[in-house]
C-alpha cells in the first residue's frame, strides 16, 4: 500500500530532503542501515527514505534492522511481516538484553541507559556485517531540542544531537534526517498511513524517563506564548557564539 501524499506527506518529505542536503547525510552508493523499533518515528524514516530514494539525484540502498531486546511480548512478527509486505530488505536481530539487564543493573540506576548503550552496540555491529556504511535513527525535532534543554538543566553541559556523526566504533556513520521534522507532524502521518505501531514492552514502558515527560511539558507551555519555540531552540544549535559563552577551552 502507497503513502498517503498529502500535505502532511509532502511537508515531512521536503523537511528530510532538506536535512540531507544540509547536513550531507546520504551521499552516492551508500547503504543505509535504519533502524526501526516497532514505532511511528522509525517507521517514519524508513518510509520517507525509501520515497527519497526513489527519485533522489544519487543512488542509495536503505535496509531495515530491528533489535529483538528479549523483552516479553514484543511482536517482532508485526513489524517483520509489515517490513516484508513493503518489500523492505530487513533483519531481525534476536538478543537476551532483558536478562542481561536484570542480572547487571544497579538498583536505582537507569533502565533506559543500559537498554539504549546495548541496543546501540549491536546496531554497529549489524551495520557491519551488513555492509552498511551509515545508521539512520528516528530522532525528531523534539528529541534534538528535549535533549539540550536535559544536558542544560541536569548535566550542566550545552549539547544536544548531531544530525550526523562517527560512532563510537569510528567506521559507521549515524545519521539522524528527521532532525527538522516534529513529533506532532509524524503522530498524524503515522495514523494516516496505518503503521503497525508495536510496544516495545520494556518493563519500565511510560513510567521511565521522567525528566524527559518534564521538558516535554515544560516546551509545551512556552509554546503557548511561542509557537515556535521548538524552532527557535533548534535554529540556536546552529547559530552558536563561541565568544559570548563560557568555555575558556573555546577560542575567544
Amino acid at each position: 500500500m502507497a503513502l498517503i501524499e498529502d500535505k502532511l506527506y509532502k511537508r515531512i518529505k521536503n523537511a528530510v530532503g532538506r536535512a540531507i542536503a544540509d547536513y550531507n547525510l546520504i551521499e552516492e552508493g551508500d547503504r543505509v542501515a535504519v533502524a526501526v523499533s516497532g514505532g511511528k518515528d522509525s517507521y517514519t524514516l524508513l518510509h520517507i527514505l525509501e520515497e527519497l530514494r526513489r527519485r533522489a539525484p544519487v543512488k542509495y540502498e536503505i535496509m531495515a534492522i530491528t533489535i529483538d531486546s528479549g523483552y516479553p511480548g514484543f511482536r517482532t512478527d508485526i513489524i517483520a511481516e509489515h517490513l516484508a509486505g513493503r518489500g523492505f530488505a530487513h533483519h531481525i536481530e534476536k538478543t537476551d538484553h532483558y536478562g542481561i539487564i536484570k542480572e547487571k543493573r544497579r538498583e536505582g540506576s537507569s533502565y533506559c541507559s543500559i537498554c539504549a548503550r546495548l541496543k546501540r552496540g549491536v546496531l554497529y555491529t549489524l551495520t557491519q556485517r551488513y555492509e552498511c556504511n551509515k545508521l539512520a535513527l528516528g530522532h525528531h525535532m523534539d528529541d534534538f531540542v528535549e535533549t539540550l534543554l536535559l544536558n542544560q538543566f541536569f548535566v550542566g553541559s550545552l549539547k544536544a544531537m548531531s544530525p550526523r556523526m562517527l560512532a563510537d566504533n569510528g567506521e559507521t556513520t549515524v545519521i539522524r534526517p528527521l532532525v527538522y521534522v516534529a513529533e506532532e507532524e509524524i503522530i498524524p502521518f503515522s495514523r494516516q498511513n496505518r503503521f503497525p505501531v508495536v510496544c516495545c514492552c520494556c518493563p519500565v514502558c511510560g513510567v521511565a524517563d521522567q525528566q524527559r515527560k518534564k521538558m516535554k511539558k515544560l516546551l509545551k507551555e512556552l509554546e503557548k506564548e511561542n509557537p515556535c519555540v521548538k524552532r527557535s531552540l533548534l535554529k540556536a544549535l546552529s547559530n552558536v557564539h563561541p565568544r559570548h559563552l563560557l568555555d575558556r577551552q573555546l577560542k575567544k
